[in-house]
Formats: structure tokens, sequence, C-alpha cells
């Protein structure tokens, strides 16, 4: 049975808008997944981009806003870090396209979705150890996600969402280790 993010912790799924829509000539999608796989997944994913796009512009704001002893390798760690995760979004977008749904592209949709808090740049910013701390909750927020997700492409047997989902773990545990180990 399919896992689905908790209701308590989790905003409402979105309900991706199928393409081809009525109407269009294309074929059906086959790809060896039914249709209500698909759509879960889609779901799953589309709040795990949202949890990566926030975190992603979480992590640009405080490269541009990071002040103290640590600015010049906190300014440069963050770089490589937002760099990283931009260059991942279009990866996930991609695979939710692939199944058949169209994927979140607005900040109000990211906004909805994410779980993860944005930060104001432009009239505050934390302390160097805050955005740090922000930094280590938002990607475990990643990685809980991806968890969900993966369990739930993993009953459907989605191979190419496992080997994405299971990527992204792999470098967000490991941004959220090497972050936490700044303040320990």
């Amino acid at each position: 049975m399919a896992k689905t993010p908790s209701k308590k912790s989790r905003p409402a799924a979105p309900k991706p808008a199928a393409s081809p829509g009525p109407g269009d000539r294309g074929p059906a999608i086959d790809i060896g997944i039914d249709a209500t796989d698909r759509k879960k997944i889609a779901q799953g994913l589309s709040v795990f981009l949202s949890d990566a796009f926030t975190l992603y512009l979480k992590t640009h704001n405080f490269h541009w806003n990071i002040t103290g002893p640590m600015f010049n390798a906190l300014h440069n760690m963050f770089e490589e870090q937002y760099t990283e995760q931009w260059n991942a979004l279009d990866e996930t977008a991609e695979r939710i396209r692939a199944l058949g749904f169209n994927a979140p592209g607005s900040y109000a949709e990211f906004i909805r979705l994410s779980t993860i808090k944005e930060e104001p740049g432009l009239t505050e910013a934390p302390d160097w150890r805050e955005m740090v701390r922000q930094l280590v909750v938002g990607n475990e927020a990643v990685c809980r996600t991806a968890r969900e997700v993966l369990d739930i492409a993993d009953d459907a047997d989605d191979a190419p969402t496992e080997d994405l989902l299971t990527q992204r773990l792999h470098t967000h545990e490991k941004y959220a280790w090497m972050l936490r180990s700044l303040l320990q």
C-alpha cells in the first residue's frame, strides 16, 4: 500500500493537471505505471520540488546576506550548495512531466506546498549560526519528503523516481551533516 505524506505535517496534496489534456491527439501515457500511481507520485514529487525550491531560495538568500567571522567560508559553501540545488530542480520537474502531469512553477504554488518556512532577506537576516541551523533543518525536511515519495514510487515500481530521490537523499543528508558539524 502506498504511503502518502502525513496530513499533520504536510500541506494538502496538489492536484496536478494531466498532460496531454482532453482533446490532445497524442497517444495515452503507457510507461508501465498505472494512472493512479503516476498521479500519487507526481503529487508527492510536487511537494518534494516545492521543498527543494524553498531550500534553494533560502540557501541563496543566506549566501547573499551572511555576515560575521564565518563570512568567507559560509558564503562559498552556500554558493556551492545553492548551485547544485538549482541544477537538481529541473530533474524533479521533468520527472513530474514524464509521469504526465504539470509541475508547480510559481512562488504561490511553492509556498502552498512546501513544508519549509521562508526566511526574509530584505528586512532582517539571522546571524550565521541561525542560518546554518535553519539550513540543517531545511535539508532534513527535504530528506523526509524524499523518503515519503520514495516509498510511493517503490510501491509503484517506479525505478527512475526512486533513483532520482535516492540521489537527492544522498546530497541533502550530506549537506545536513556538513552544516551541523559547523555548530558542534
